[in-house]
């Protein structure tokens, strides 16, 4: 039976993973190497916002359960969980998995389970596995009667959880499990068993690896076709949003709706692992991606265009996460947008972003002001709604009278 859990890296994934097996009764060590971000979390402190992350890191801390440094323990499996971002040139980076690799290898025994939970190029867990064996050689993957006393095992289950969601989907999803051979998916199945009430599905290491980039490609080709959509209706003059109700109406049509951008580390991401891994085949999700990040700069020159209107045009931008009621900010065109207009000078520009305390640090450089909504439209000449936040319903539609609106999500129509 595992006892004890070593999770690597405590961010919008490993730290409600650690939390919530610690509460289960599981002995979880947290590794991480944010400094500030493990002192806040000895303290049952929170550095990352999700709706009641707080609560269970605090019980678990309280319990003894959890407990969190810079350097891994050794334990029975280890969970890496680390970001997995993309280079300049779209090619995937997956350096901080590879540092994970290696920062438990000398803790790896014998009889240990290690799983992959970032999302990740296909090959990825078969590269762990190369990286351990040659860190250890005293250790093994294969159940020959040499070495099954000193086999591990190794597996990849991606996460599929939404933030603002995440404590009850880590339970509730269907989970996919990948391991590099048939004992280590059973490994990883019998354990994931143990706290996750959704389906466990068995496969192996490079489908499940897939399968998460397959999911998340998904969204981002539909929502490319979404936003395309607007950029036809705008040159046709016709409403995207009245456009895709009627359309939606169709027994077997649904269309999703358009947006200034796609944010998130997720789907703004992870499509470029396919494109990287197939760039002859991977056409449409190429086309999907070019799509998506066009539309940032789409929005900024219909704002310009505007703002030439008057002689000191002050902009009230509304929201800065990349999706709403979230305080996330990765990868957001919301931010991308607000710093484009700032280096292009276009005028004065307030931003109200209701789940910050204050603006990132790029904004603050280019002395772009946070404030309320309702602040930031009284002054402006033009409102951009950029996030679809729940708190923007209550604006007085008064306000924005006599203003230029340009809603890039159909919040206000």
């Amino acid at each position: 039976m595992y006892k004890k859990i070593c999770v690597i890296g405590l961010g919008y994934i490993g730290l409600p993973t650690a939390s919530l097996l610690a509460v289960k009764g599981y002995e979880v060590h947290g590794v991480d190497i944010n400094r500030q971000a493990v002192e806040s979390i000895n303290q049952g402190e929170v550095h990352i916002y999700e709706p009641d992350l707080d609560i269970m890191v605090k019980a678990a801390i309280q319990s003894g359960q959890l407990h969190v440094s810079s350097e891994p323990e050794e334990a029975d499996i280890f969970i890496v969980a680390v970001p997995t971002p993309f280079q300049d040139d779209h090619k995937p980076n997956i350096s901080y998995v590879y540092d994970a690799t290696m920062a438990i290898a000398p803790y790896i025994r014998p009889g240990n389970l290690v799983i992959l939970e970032s999302t990740s190029p296909i090959g990825t867990t078969e590269k762990i596995v190369n990286w351990i064996l040659e860190a250890r050689t005293d250790l093994s993957v294969s159940e020959t009667s040499h070495s099954i006393c000193n086999r591990i095992y190794v597996a990849h289950c991606p996460e599929r959880v939404m933030p603002g969601q995440i404590l009850r989907e880590l339970v509730e999803n269907d989970r996919i499990i990948g391991g590099i051979d048939s004992p280590s998916t059973k490994k990883t199945v019998e354990f994931y068993k143990q706290f996750v009430s959704g389906e466990i599905l068995e496969t192996n290491a490079r489908t499940a690896e897939m399968a998460k980039l397959t999911e998340n490609s998904f969204r981002d080709v539909n929502i490319a076709f979404a936003n395309e959509l607007s950029l036809i209706c705008d040159h046709l003059d016709i409403s995207v949003w009245e456009l895709i109700r009627l359309a939606n109406h169709h027994p077997r049509v649904q269309i999703l709706q358009p947006g200034p951008g796609v944010g998130g580390h997720c789907i703004a991401v992870d499509p470029w692992f396919l494109v990287d891994a197939a760039p002859e085949q991977a056409k449409l999700i190429r086309t999907a991606r070019i799509v998506n990040d066009y539309k940032p700069g789409y929005v900024v020159d219909r704002v310009s265009e505007r703002a030439g209107r008057f002689k000191s045009p002050v902009i009230a931008c509304l929201g800065l996460a990349f999706k709403a009621n979230m305080n996330d900010l990765r990868e957001s065109p919301a931010v991308k947008i607000v710093e484009h207009l700032s280096k292009l000078e276009v005028g004065t520009i307030y931003v109200a972003e209701p789940h910050i305390k204050e603006l990132p640090e790029s904004l603050l450089l280019m002395h772009v002001s946070l404030m309320a909504a309702e602040e930031a439209i009284r002054k402006s000449d033009i409102v951009l709604l950029l996030v679809n936040h729940d708190v923007f319903k209550d604006i007085d539609s008064n306000l924005l009278k006599e203003k230029i609106v340009i809603d890039t999500r159909g919040f206000f129509n």
